[in-house]
């Protein structure tokens, strides 16, 4: 059914000015781990580092706070990086064999990091295309001169090119050819054979025009640029993998394909070695993997480092990721649960320093960063304040609380602490740049649910992801877990693991994974719910406890005939008393029947009540009593499938196959009943049409066609899925009684609020809660229901439990009538309480052709005047579009694309908070944070004191950091004024914003709202109020008629 609705033209200017000092949509900056990292890079100098991915990001880290993002024009794998130490400048090579030279550059009053100029390595000359492949110039090795001035480049053909940097220029009569260096090989050594690709470059300590080269057949030579002559050369015979100088340039270390490392002497007076000081094979003596990188280290104490990567027994751990660290006695391997990318010290690089003495290893492997202190005994690791890995197992959920209170916030502080007594108490290393950004305003708590059970707290105040605390569950349930660390006692002492990292994605069960979380920033209680239906009460304590848990079992199906649950088992708890360190430690374990996972939860701490639902239904429980108050099942008659569980493989099958049937029998039923021409309601549409058709005059304008909604069926599969819960204080029973309330949407549509009789604090201990159901309310087109919110007198969100008590918010408006607000995937919509008549509603899907994905009723407040907030709704749709409306009137905003809608597991895991950000995850270990408001946006601001030789952009400067630009994956949709940036008077005082802002009428030429029509909405019989009279009932009812009738504008159905 098309609809059309004539309003006035234009816009209210000053409204539009206004929405430019409320409204600004920026991405600001990615938290969590690079996505498939690729290369590393190191400025000892500027101490910062940088990291390469395989999409053609770099990204650049310092202090914490200190951040700069680029991406590659092309999508290729950066395969390596190399700083111009000091400089601010990088160099990067990509697969494709291009390179790319990166700059931090002060523009507009900020920095940023840009591409500057590129490269392509040219065909050698005097070969042509038939008889030179391509690969004979791609380049395997890179080597920045000390000077920062040349780049030398290895190829695959065995040459050596010469690259001038300040302009990616080729050196061409600087060029190195195999044949040179053959011409100064013995004949018993050359055999006819090539000596291979170019592995290893590295400048001399102590002389920068020495270059040693290493060749991938095994020879090592000493290269005099001055004279272009061969000053030494090493006759291996092993295939070579990495090169490296000890410090003094007397030594070379080679690794070799064979997991073999070799010492050699540099002796000026024999120009040719022919057998290394020292040939070691460190897992030898079966045959070993290769040594891929290997670094000599030499320290004040007199033992030097020896740290290679790889080298491990091929038949007995050739599947493990290694790290080995050799000084004098001292053995350790580092395992790694995921690829070794790269890796390298801090340590002193000055030539005038006698010795290296590391400080630090920093180790980059493909799923998390990993830094170890090198000068405290048992080398620990150092724990990092930014590149934390979210995903060390797969994240399931995410829930964000805005303004913790200090106290709080040092407790959870203080557990984490406890929980990592081994990591080393040094400051982060690469701590380059300063950041200036303001201390943040208030304390924000990211919180992450995992697939092995556990919870992780993070500091999501400013630029940096810090973690805080983990939260374990499989502790209190009998799995699996208590044999992985027999058979890991029971191993062998050598090789010496050790296993650094928290990268492991295993879960020892996956009914262990948390699915809804709920914390109360007041009381510290916590609600932790999982995947076999298993709902956990915690309480923060600062001490460690030992006690038995509380178990209470709920049944929601309250033994409905002809359901049996064929998913899997609940989880069995421990028997007996469980020991429990500072932190979190559950009271009661409630578990719900059948065991299916849960897919809503809330906490209301002053009432001792805590709701959970599932597929089947909802129960309530007093976790103060420890005994259940409220158990409704929501399931349809025809409901089979939430029977099935999540982990069933017959699920997807079943429900393909009855959607088939639906369709078909649909596409007959609609065929059967094609309306008569002659009929009454044809005729009406005829005349409609033509007078749809007719012109108006040209100052009315006509508000897009709405789509046509077909209602779902009410035996859809999974239609009693439980969607969200929601406590209110309220009028339910009727205009003049307010009291404690539960409310709960479904999957089909439906909504259930009960009436809660809460006894006071001093009789909890005596009286029990008990519930009433109140209202029963069906949408008619049985959408799912999002999101339900209660909004007082004033139009506001009611306050959290416990606000109010402590001065923390505004005590709520019980005078005038309150409304409920339920957002369903298709539409929002407003009802009066106690009497549920519409009062405001928006069409979403008809007006926008998309689905409610997200919502949160969120707080803006004004770039101009701080004093001015205004409380609207946040949409997130499956087309990755966020929109944002007034609140009571819905009212639309502004409109911004976020997420690529193919993006599906990034719709999925966003989460608003309440004053304007979100985050959405862009791949499995990055979170991206964007903002909505104009005012509240957390961006990196950084400067960085570089020094650059003359010829170049500049000579030294202090930079200001830039916010993040936006990505492929989203942008800025500017609207109308908004493209020119805020215009905002400074001057406005509180009340004419206040005057500005006043809500203007749901039919007035400002309103963008759909007109108040009841089609497709709710119907008078499908509101069931059981705690009214009859008489007040039928009061009720006739009301709504009336205000259904007086829907406003001109209506063409």
């Amino acid at each position: 059914m098309m609809k059309f609705r004539f309003r006035r033209q234009g816009q209210d200017p000053q409204r539009e000015r206004l929405k430019l000092e409320l409204f600004a949509f920026n991405k600001t900056v990615e938290h969590g781990f690079p996505n498939q990292p690729s290369s590393l890079a190191y400025d000892p100098k500027l101490r910062i580092m940088a990291i390469g991915t395989k999409s053609g990001a770099v990204k650049i880290y310092g202090a914490p706070g200190v951040e700069f993002t680029g991406l590659h024009k092309e999508t290729a794998t950066v395969t390596q990086m190399h700083f111009l130490p000091g400089q601010g400048r990088l160099l990067s090579l990509l697969d494709d064999n291009t390179l790319h030279l990166w700059a931090i550059e002060h523009k507009d009053g900020y920095s940023h990091l840009e591409e500057t100029r590129g490269f392509v390595l040219p065909g050698r000359p005097g070969f042509d295309s038939t008889n030179s492949p391509p690969s004979i110039t791609r380049v395997t090795v890179i080597l920045l001169k000390s000077a920062c001035d040349v780049a030398c480049l290895g190829t695959e053909g065995g040459g050596v090119y010469f690259l001038e940097l300040s302009g990616l220029t080729l050196l061409e009569d600087k060029t190195l050819y195999q044949e040179e260096i053959l011409q100064s090989v013995p004949d018993d050594y050359r055999c006819g054979k090539a000596l291979g690709p170019v592995e290893s470059l590295a400048e001399h300590p102590q002389d920068s025009s020495r270059i040693l080269i290493g060749y991938s057949r095994g020879l090592v030579a000493v290269w005099d640029q001055s004279t272009r002559n061969v000053d030494h050369l090493f006759l291996g015979n092993q295939q070579l993998e990495c090169l490296g100088w000890e410090r003094s340039g007397r030594t070379v270390v080679s690794s070799h394909s064979d997991g073999s490392y070799m010492v050699w002497s540099v002796n000026s007076s024999c120009r040719t070695t022919l057998q290394p000081l020292t040939s070691t094979i460190p897992y030898g003596p079966f045959p070993c993997k290769a040594i891929n990188k290997i670094l000599w280290l030499t320290c004040e104490s007199g033992n030097h480092f020896i740290i290679f990567s790889g080298g491990m027994p091929r038949a007995s751990y050739g599947d493990r990721h290694c790290v080995s660290v050799l000084q004098g006695q001292t053995f350790v391997t580092l395992d790694f649960t995921s690829r070794v990318i790269d890796f390298f010290t801090v340590n002193n690089t000055e030539a005038e320093e006698e010795f290296d003495n590391p400080s630090a290893l920093v180790v980059l492997v493909e799923e998390e960063l990993v830094v170890l202190d090198l000068q405290t005994p048992g080398w620990p690791t150092i724990p990092a304040p930014y590149l934390a890995p979210l995903h060390s197992s797969a994240i399931t959920c995410s829930y964000h609380i805005s303004n913790v209170p200090l106290k709080l916030w040092e407790r959870i502080i203080s557990a984490g602490e406890q929980q990592s007594p081994r990591h080393s108490s040094v400051n982060w290393p690469i701590n380059g740049g300063k950041t200036l950004a303001q201390e943040p305003t208030q304390r924000g708590l990211l919180l992450t649910g995992h697939e092995d059970g556990t919870v992780r707290f993070w500091d999501a105040s400013g630029v940096s992801l810090r973690p805080l605390y983990k939260l374990g569950t499989a502790n209190i349930f009998q799995t699996d877990c208590e044999h992985d660390s027999l058979l890991q006692a029971s191993e062998e002492e050598w090789p010496p693991f050790r296993k650094v990292g928290c990268f492991d994605p295993y879960s020892d069960d996956p009914r262990l994974g948390i699915q809804k979380m709920a914390l109360c920033k007041y009381t510290a209680r916590m609600v932790v719910a999982g995947t076999a239906g298993q709902v956990l009460v915690m309480e923060l304590s600062d001490e460690t406890s030992e006690h038995t848990i509380s178990v209470a079992t709920l049944d929601l199906l309250q033994d409905r005939e002809g359901f049996t649950w064929k998913g899997h088992d609940r989880l069995p708890a421990k028997n007996g008393s469980i020991a429990f360190g500072p932190g979190f430690q559950p009271s009661v374990l409630v578990q719900c029947l059948p065991p299916a996972a849960v897919t809503a939860v809330t906490l209301h701490s002053e009432w001792n009540l805590v709701a959970f639902g599932t597929s089947h239904g909802f129960g309530l429980f007093d976790y103060y009593r420890r005994n259940p108050v409220l158990a409704r099942c929501t399931l349809h008659p025809n409901d089979s499938l939430a029977m099935e569980g999540p982990l069933s493989r017959v699920k997807s099958l079943k429900k393909s196959l009855r959607q088939s049937f639906r369709r078909i029998r649909k596409s007959r039923v609609s065929g059967k009943k094609r309306v008569n021409a002659s009929s009454p309601s044809s005729k009406l549409q005829e005349a409609n049409a033509q007078l749809a058709e007719q012109a108006g005059p040209p100052d009315v304008e006509m508000t897009p066609v709405q789509r046509r909604i077909e209602p779902r069926s009410a035996d859809d599969s999974l239609s009693g899925v439980v969607r969200c819960l929601y406590f209110a204080d309220t009028f339910l029973r009727d205009a003049a009684h307010h009291g404690p309330s539960i409310w709960a949407g479904t999957n089909s549509g439906s909504v259930f609020a009960y009436a809660l009789e809460v006894p006071s604090q001093e009789k909890f201990s005596e009286r029990s809660v008990e519930a009433v159901l109140g209202k029963e309310i069906q949408l008619m087109h049985r959408a799912p229901v999002v999101s339900i919110a209660v909004l007082d007198g004033r139009g506001n969100p009611l306050p959290e439990p416990y606000e109010v008590s402590r001065d923390l918010a505004k005590a709520p408006d019980m005078q005038g009538s309150h409304s409920v607000l339920i957002a369903s995937e298709e539409q929002f919509k407003v009802f009066t309480l106690p009497k549920v008549s519409a009062k405001a509603k928006f069409k979403l899907t008809a007006h926008e052709g998309c689905r409610v994905r997200k919502v949160a009723l969120v707080s803006f407040t004004s770039l101009v005047c701080e004093e001015y907030t205004e409380n609207c709704l946040a949409c997130l749709t499956n087309l990755g579009d966020i929109h944002v409306f007034t609140v009571p009137g819905l009212r639309p905003q502004v409109h911004y694309n976020c997420i690529r809608k193919e993006d599906i597991s990034g719709i999925a895991s966003c989460v608003f908070t309440k004053h304007g950000q979100g985050f959405y995850l862009i791949s499995p270990s990055e979170f991206e944070r964007f903002s909505l408001s104009a005012r509240n946006i957390t961006e990196p601001q950084c400067s960085l004191d570089l020094a650059r030789p003359h010829g170049t952009t500049c000579l030294s400067a202090s930079f200001t950091g830039t916010p993040k630009p936006s990505q492929a994956n989203g942008t800025h949709v500017l609207q109308g004024s908004e493209a020119n940036g805020c215009t905002g008077d400074g001057a406005r005082t509180p009340d004419e914003h206040q005057a500005s802002f006043s809500p203007t009428p749901i039919d007035s030429p400002n309103s963008l709202g759909s007109p108040l029509d009841t089609s497709g909405d709710i119907t008078v019989e499908e509101v069931k109020d059981f705690l009214s009279s009859s008489e007040e009932a039928e009061k009720n009812l006739r009301n709504m008629s009336e205000d259904e009738a007086r829907a406003p504008g001109i209506l063409i159905k």
